[in-house]
C-alpha cells in the first residue's frame, strides 16, 4: 500500500535532515525493486551481478545527495526510479564505448528478477510437476526476450507492463512525451511477442 502525500511528505523531511533510520527504511522499503528494475531496464549489457548491485548502491547514494532538491511534484518512488533510469543510460552509455557488457548474460542476476516475482505479472498459479515446468520455461524466455530487446523500448515497457506505473509516472521518468512513450511501449510489445514466437515455434494468442 503506497504511503499518503502527508505520510511521504513527512518521510522526506527526515530524509533530508539525515534521519538514519529513516533512510535505512528506504533502502528496505526500495532496494529489492529498485535491483529488478536495474536488471531489467539493462538487459544484456549488465555483466554480473556485483555490476548492477553496484548500479543499485549509486541509486541510493544519489537519492541520499539530492533528497534535498526533491519538490514533492511527483512520488518519491517516481524519482528513486528516474535516477535508477538515468544511471542506467549512463552506464549503458559507457559500457558501449568500452565494447564491454554485450556479451554475457547474468543468470543469478536475472533470477532475483524473474518475470513471476515482478509486480504486474499476470502468471497464473501451477501445481502440477509438468505444468510448473513448462510455467517456468515460459517465464525464462519471456525473461530473456525481454533483455534482447531495444533498450529505449525495453525501459518503457518494463515500467509499464512490470512495475504498472501509469503513462504520466513515466513521462516524468524518462522525460519523453506521451506519445514517445505510447508508441515505445506498443513497439516493444510488438517485438516481444515476435521474439517469444520465434522461441517457441507458435503463434500467441
Amino acid at each position: 500500500m503506497a504511503p499518503s502525500p502527508e505520510a511521504e511528505a513527512k518521510f522526506v523531511e527526515r530524509l533530508v535532515a539525515r534521519d538514519e533510520r529513516a533512510f535505512n527504511e528506504l533502502v528496505l522499503t526500495y532496494e529489492g525493486r529498485i535491483h529488478a528494475l536495474v536488471v531489467r531496464v539493462m538487459g544484456n549489457s549488465v555483466g554480473s551481478q556485483a555490476e548492477a548491485e553496484e548500479i543499485t548502491q549509486e541509486v541510493f547514494i544519489q537519492v541520499f545527495k539530492a533528497v534535498g532538491s526533491f519538490r514533492g511534484d511527483a512520488k518519491l518512488s517516481t524519482w528513486m526510479y528516474r535516477i535508477a533510469v538515468n544511471l542506467c543510460k549512463n552506464r549503458a552509455k559507457y559500457l558501449k564505448s568500452r565494447h564491454t557488457g554485450q556479451q554475457d548474460v547474468f543468470d543469478d542476476v536475472a533470477e532475483r528478477a524473474a518475470p513471476q516475482e515482478a509486480r504486474g505479472t499476470t502468471s497464473s498459479h501451477v501445481e502440477r510437476p509438468d505444468e510448473m515446468v513448462a510455467g517456468r520455461q515460459v517465464e525464462v524466455i519471456v525473461r530473456d526476450a525481454i533483455a534482447k530487446l531495444d533498450p529505449s523500448f525495453r525501459e518503457c515497457l518494463v515500467l509499464r507492463d512490470v512495475e504498472e506505473l501509469s503513462y504520466e509516472e513515466i513521462e516524468a521518468i524518462t522525460g519523453l512525451a506521451a506519445g514517445t512513450v505510447k508508441s515505445r511501449i506498443h513497439r516493444a510489445r510488438g517485438q516481444l511477442r515476435e521474439l517469444v514466437e520465434a522461441e517457441l515455434g507458435e503463434k500467441i494468442r
